[in-house]
């Protein structure tokens, strides 16, 4: 088990975001979160990275718990996240964009950083590497040198995740990485989060194409209004009668006047 997530309840004042929501992922999985607007996916997102810490409940990743650990220390222990919106260096070109994501990894400090040193030179020079190597897996490759605020919508989403890959994450959270995508880029997204699955990367999406979640994920957890209404596998979610309801709406018997 990679992550578990106990009776999480998160409130903000009088309004409760999340309700005593419990799943677990294993090793390895591609695991959806899914809902309407406004059922809380992004919120649970923020208590497993603590940016805002749950009002009760715990999270535990590889065992140990996390709950209020901060958010730089889950990065270290190995979970890495993306954003709903975009939040890239917008002057700073593909390449440094996901050096900057590496840098947690390495361990020259401010002095050797300053003097430049022999071994500081090294590590700089192997982050570049993996930096590069990143940005071809995800189809960038030719485009390193490009300021991130000229790359295409649908290349700076997969910027994003290079940056977020860089931290070496065994856990990687995506939120929404579809969001303005046309139908070819969201093959390419496919195809791409299958590549993170097969480098032994554990993946946990929020998605509102349906169509990619059903295809992708190995289970799904649906949360409306803040509560778990189902969890299972693909079929099971797409067949559970609640949670059409809760995407569809309840067809009104007709009354005979």
């Amino acid at each position: 088990m990679v992550l578990e997530v106990k009776n999480i309840t998160k409130r903000f004042g009088g309004i409760t975001a999340l309700k005593n929501i419990s799943f677990t992922i294993q090793q390895g999985e591609i695991y959806g979160l899914i809902g309407p607007n406004g059922a809380g996916k992004t919120t649970m997102f923020n208590c497993i990275t603590n940016i805002v810490e749950p009002t009760e409940g715990e999270i535990f990743f590889n065992g140990e718990k996390i709950t209020k650990l901060k958010p730089y220390k889950i990065t270290e222990k190995g979970i890495c996240r993306t954003y709903q919106n975009i939040r890239l260096f917008p002057q700073m070109t593909a390449l440094q964009n996901v050096m900057v994501g590496g840098h947690s990894r390495i361990s020259a400090g401010v002095f050797r950083s300053v003097i430049r040193t022999k071994s500081q030179k090294q590590e700089e020079k192997l982050l570049k590497e993996k930096s590069e190597e990143l940005l071809e897996l995800v189809g960038l490759g030719q485009l390193k040198d490009q300021f991130a605020e000229n790359l295409a919508y649908g290349q700076q989403r997969r910027l994003e995740i290079a940056r977020a890959l860089a931290s070496n994450p065994t856990l990687l959270l995506l939120d929404e990485p579809a969001a303005g995508m046309n139908e070819t880029e969201t093959d390419n997204l496919f195809d791409l989060i299958k590549k993170i699955q097969s480098m032994g990367i554990t993946v946990l999406i929020i998605e509102h194409d349906m169509s990619l979640v059903m295809r992708l994920c190995d289970r799904i957890t649906v949360l409306n209004f803040g509560e778990k209404l189902a969890e299972g596998t693909p079929d099971e979610i797409q067949n559970n009668e609640a949670v059409i309801e809760a995407y569809l709406g309840k067809e009104e018997e007709e009354t005979i006047a």
